[in-house]
């Protein structure tokens, strides 16, 4: 049995403690998604960085886990609610346990959510988002920083720093104290014509919308692509920074300390990254 918030249940649940690795130890994998109208976006890019986490995780993946499924059981979920809105989806696999011995046991279970959106294509935003280092911890520049896990400790601290002192969001620093990503999403910098972001090598997050993005901009011939590291000293002196994730698409930054950022590349990417986004539904039907 246990107690789940005042209410004896029985313990061996498919997502409650006795089952759920996730739970106990952090040892869950996700998939932010967005899901308009029945249709996910960029859902082959999304299931193959799920299936490469998984493996290096070491967790073992049912023969019948294909796109194919995945994309199923999302849309099974929705048309119960209501196919034809706006979702942001998380799809969580964590590994299973047995009363034995949990640490040898790799299969999997998983939970899928969904949360209604307010807009179907990604939108800029138009207020104010001011950022500042958080320096208390760092993260590691390690290849497991690079998968979304449900280990957010670091995330939740920085966050009730942010929250505690107004912030809209916080700048990641790793041990080498180069900037890795924001709270949010992936982090991009903007100085003169060339747009830096992070390499993985640095700890930042593996993120699709981060690939997709790059792929972008490797194309255009106004800016050229540095996936170098980030120094804190580059940030004042940066013309924009924008940071990017899998659900709000472009979020800029407007302010560090004492220096404000112009939008001018983030404006001119949103439309080719939603350009993208519409493309990725075409490649699925």
């Amino acid at each position: 049995m246990v107690n789940f918030n005042g209410e004896l249940v029985e313990g061996n649940g498919p997502i409650l403690y006795a089952d759920n690795r996730g739970l106990q130890f952090g040892d869950a994998l996700f998939e932010r998604l967005r899901v308009v109208n029945g249709d996910v976006f960029f859902l082959e890019e999304h299931y193959l960085r799920l299936m490469s986490s998984m493996r290096i995780l070491r967790m073992v993946i049912p023969m019948n886990f294909t796109m194919e499924f995945m994309e199923a059981e999302i849309l099974r979920l929705i048309s119960n609610i209501n196919a034809d809105k706006e979702y942001e989806i998380k799809f969580t696999v964590f590994r299973n346990s047995t009363k034995k011995d949990a640490t040898n046991v790799n299969s999997i279970s998983y939970v899928i959510t969904a949360k209604e959106l307010e807009h179907t294509f990604f939108t800029m935003n138009t207020g104010d988002y001011e950022v500042e280092l958080y320096k208390d911890f760092y993260k590691n520049s390690t290849m497991l920083s690079n998968l979304e896990t449900t280990n957010k400790i670091l995330y939740t601290v920085a966050e009730i720093y942010a929250n505690e002192n107004d912030y809209d969001d916080c700048l990641l620093l790793n041990e080498r104290k180069q900037v890795v990503e924001t709270l949010k999403g992936n982090i991009f910098l903007v100085k003169d014509k060339c747009i830096k972001t992070p390499p993985l090598t640095d700890g930042c997050l593996n993120g699709v919308l981060r690939k997709k993005l790059m792929d972008i901009i490797a194309k255009l011939e106004d800016y050229q692509l540095l996936e170098e590291s980030i120094s804190p000293f580059e940030l004042q002196k940066a013309d924009e920074i924008f940071l990017t994730n899998s659900i709000d698409g472009i979020v800029s930054i407007s302010k560090y300390r004492k220096k404000n950022f112009n939008d001018v590349a983030a404006k001119a990417l949103i439309g080719k990254l939603n350009a993208a986004a519409r493309l990725s539904l075409t490649k699925t039907v």
